[in-house]
């Protein structure tokens, strides 16, 4: 099926009760969650003295990141559109709020509510249209302007994701800047090691904010200035071409996508011995 969740199911039915308790166990995955929600509060940069804050946790699942923030001192309030993870979310007592929410489809907040709002894998999956009246610009523009309006005017917003590829990330980034955040950016930590890798979406409301910087191994940090570690991007830049490759694009991935439209009960043709076999040229 892949390694993108995304590409296998709407996520309210991937993370459906035996994947949710899996997910929650999986003694790998809480440790990478705990490392990417520290990082992603480290983004926000809260004062480590003041008063504890609000924040929004997009896309909170069973809680996992909602315990670092409880941690680290302060409050928050999650959303999910997966019931199974809110279920398990309630089952183990976390200490905020919880809302069963399609952020696909606006947040219902209050102006300035939030001091600040981070998401783990989540923005990736606005990008799908899971169903026919899904318009992945259409709902990126309905989150990230609902988004800015419920944070505070100096609040920042810290989203770590997988984009698929540089598309989704110019569709994911013009979004935000069209809702009104300054300059958005992504900070990627070890951009040179393939394990390593994570990308980060960096969102400021306040004017003069300075973008943070990405992480880097002792050994990359001595090649130089050639390793960038924040990026802006410019939509006047020129694209460089993509070449027309459809080898990715045989049996397999026929198959593999016939099998997702049927997980959603659409008719799918049958599998014959043709599938995804090329036809002759008739010229």
């Amino acid at each position: 099926m892949g390694s993108r969740p995304e590409s296998v199911a709407p996520p309210e039915l991937f993370y459906d009760d035996v994947t949710a308790r899996k997910y929650t166990s999986n003694s790998r995955i809480i440790k990478i969650q705990t490392s990417m929600t520290e990082r992603a509060l480290e983004l926000l940069n809260l004062p480590k003295n003041g008063a504890p804050k609000l924040l929004l946790d997009i896309g909170c699942g069973s809680g996992l990141s909602g315990e670092t923030i409880t941690e680290s001192g302060h409050h928050w309030v999650g959303l999910d559109i997966s019931p199974s993870m809110l279920d398990i979310a309630l089952e183990r007592e976390v200490e905020g709020d919880l809302l069963l929410s399609d952020m696909g489809q606006g947040l219902g907040f209050r102006f300035g509510t939030f001091d600040g709002a981070i998401g783990i894998s989540t923005i990736q999956w606005l990008c799908n249209a899971d169903k026919s009246s899904h318009n992945p610009r259409l709902r990126l523009k309905a989150f990230f302007t609902t988004l800015y309006r419920c944070l505070t005017n100096s609040a920042r917003a810290a989203f770590q994701l997988y984009p698929e590829n540089m598309d989704q990330c110019e569709l994911i980034i013009m979004a935000a800047q069209e809702a009104g955040f300054k300059k958005p950016s992504y900070v990627v930590d070890y951009p040179e090691s393939s394990k390593r890798k994570k990308i980060f979406l960096f969102l400021a409301c306040g004017e003069n904010v300075p973008l943070p910087k990405g992480k880097e191994d002792e050994d990359d940090v001595s090649k130089g200035e050639e390793n960038k570690r924040v990026y802006i991007f410019d939509r006047h830049r020129p694209r460089k071409k993509q070449k027309n490759n459809n080898s990715g694009k045989g049996r397999e991935w026929i198959m593999r996508k016939k099998e997702q439209q049927r997980r959603r009960g659409n008719v799918v043709p049958q599998d014959t011995k043709y599938t995804g076999r090329k036809r002759k040229s008739s010229f």
